[in-house]
């Protein structure tokens, strides 16, 4: 299972549009690493590139919201922290256990529900909530 960016997946907000699609490309560039059986350190720096990046966009995402007023950045705040602590988990699982299938399978449906519904809903009132305020 794949991870794979769609062109509906897009919030109509340039930057973070641009940002989304660099995550989905590092995300499954990780769990292709997993699968492929990838030397464990290979895999801790996949990992690490990840968690900065994400730390990078939610910030960058978050400073945006900020400077629109956008009415649910408290929510999107509180799934920000969530999604860095079970990422944390996710390696932490990973460092523990190794490449095992069941960590694989579970970190990639874990990105990929993220990626998925957390932008195609969550996110994409960001986009709204811009359109409708021009």
């Amino acid at each position: 299972m794949s991870i794979q960016w769609k062109p509906s997946l897009e919030i109509g907000v340039e930057k973070i549009d641009q940002q989304h699609k660099i995550w989905f490309e590092k995300a499954d560039k990780l769990f292709e690493a997993g699968k492929q059986g990838k030397t464990k350190e290979y895999i801790i720096q996949l990992f690490d590139y990840l968690d900065e990046y994400t730390k990078t966009h939610f910030k960058d995402e978050e400073n945006y919201m900020l400077s629109i007023n956008y009415p649910d950045y408290k929510i999107q705040k509180q799934l920000h922290d969530g999604f860095i602590e079970k990422l944390s988990k996710l390696r932490k699982d990973y460092e523990n256990s190794g490449a095992s299938i069941s960590v694989i399978i579970n970190a990639n449906q874990f990105m990929l529900d993220w990626l998925i519904k957390h932008i195609s809903s969550v996110d994409r009132k960001i986009g709204e909530y811009v359109n409708n305020n021009k």
